[in-house]
């Protein structure tokens, strides 16, 4: 009887050796494997999207300085019109001047300068 025993005890031995922890887990089932390949994709597509999220509103700051940008232009660019327009003006009453009202610039010897006193 005990020799029948001692071969039980040494089949245990052999059927029993220290698993480690991943194959106590069943981390190398097919099903697992599978498992963990479906947890990797899901992983990376939710990384990805983080990232292009975050290029998303990296990009709309951006352009939202662009904006602001050329809205600074575009009143710089109307004062100047009006700037342009104003210093226009003169030459146009002149040209007008000596158009219409047949007025010509006088001869030196001929302009009077009047003091104040």
């Amino acid at each position: 009887m005990s020799t029948g025993s001692n071969v039980k005890n040494s089949e245990n031995v052999v059927h029993n050796k220290p698993r480690s922890i991943l194959q106590w887990a069943g981390v190398f089932r097919p099903h697992s494997i599978g498992l963990f390949v479906l947890l990797g994709v899901a992983l990376v597509s939710g990384l990805s999207v983080v990232n292009t999220t975050h290029k998303n509103r990296f990009s709309f700051n951006e352009l939202q300085e662009l904006r602001e940008q050329a809205n600074a232009l575009e009143v710089e660019w109307g004062q100047l019109l009006i700037e342009q327009s104003t210093f226009g003006v003169e030459g146009r009453v002149e040209q007008k001047a000596l158009d219409q009202l047949q007025m010509h610039v006088p001869e030196i010897s001929r302009i009077v300068m009047v003091s104040r006193e």
